[in-house]
């Protein structure tokens, strides 16, 4: 079953499911600046356009491109940035 999620005013919007491992996300992200947090690891892909992050612990920011993915561990908090409509994929438990 799907289930949709939005957040920051709509300004994030996400369909939860289930692939053959693993729970999933996809989504879209307007242009802004986001902060997330985690609950078990993540994995995010970029499938469109990029987003610039600010991983926990970094004091630099990185940027990730279509086809490039980076991680999170759990109970840990990132910041995004983004600056032009992105597209995402979302692995949970990895």
């Amino acid at each position: 079953m799907l289930t949709t999620n939005q957040y920051f005013d709509g300004k994030v919007v996400s369909i939860a499911f289930q692939t053959n491992t693993l729970p999933a996300t996809v989504g879209v992200m307007e242009i802004g600046d986001y902060e997330f947090g985690t609950s078990q690891h993540e994995t995010m892909s970029v499938t469109s356009g990029a987003l610039t992050v600010l991983l926990p612990g970094n004091t630099e920011w990185q940027t990730f491109n279509a086809g490039e993915s980076f991680e999170v561990e759990a109970n840990q908090k990132f910041q995004v940035k983004v600056e032009v409509e992105t597209a995402y994929l979302c692995l949970y438990g990895e």
